[in-house]
């Protein structure tokens, strides 16, 4: 996940490792966050998509954490403060699955 994380970036595959370092620490502190999301379940491959994108918007606010809103001549950014927040649905759309699935089936022959 670390390659496809640099590729994301735009950083080459070869980097010095404090900064694969740095990397590494946000996808574990993204990966972490999403499995308290998910009840403490594991996070499935299905959803490393989110782990990836949450991990891009992580690295890009380094510098600026904290931060909710900055203008600069006229520019202004903002932030989310939750970074989860444009995955919420997806996020429950799983549980909701796996929910479903542990209920159960019975089929009358």
């Amino acid at each position: 996940m670390l390659e496809d994380l640099k590729s994301l970036l735009g950083l080459p595959e070869e980097t010095d490792e404090a900064l694969d370092k740095r990397l590494n620490l946000i996808l574990s502190g993204t990966k972490s966050r999403l499995k308290s999301l998910l009840g403490g379940i594991e996070p499935p491959e299905e959803l490393n998509y989110i782990i990836l994108e949450v991990s891009v918007i992580r690295y890009n606010r380094i510098g600026s954490e904290g931060l909710s809103a900055h203008t600069v001549e006229g520019e202004s950014q903002s932030f989310s403060t939750d970074d989860f927040s444009g995955y919420r649905d997806d996020i429950q759309d799983f549980l909701d699955r796996q929910q479903d699935a542990s209920k159960g089936k019975v089929r009358f022959l």
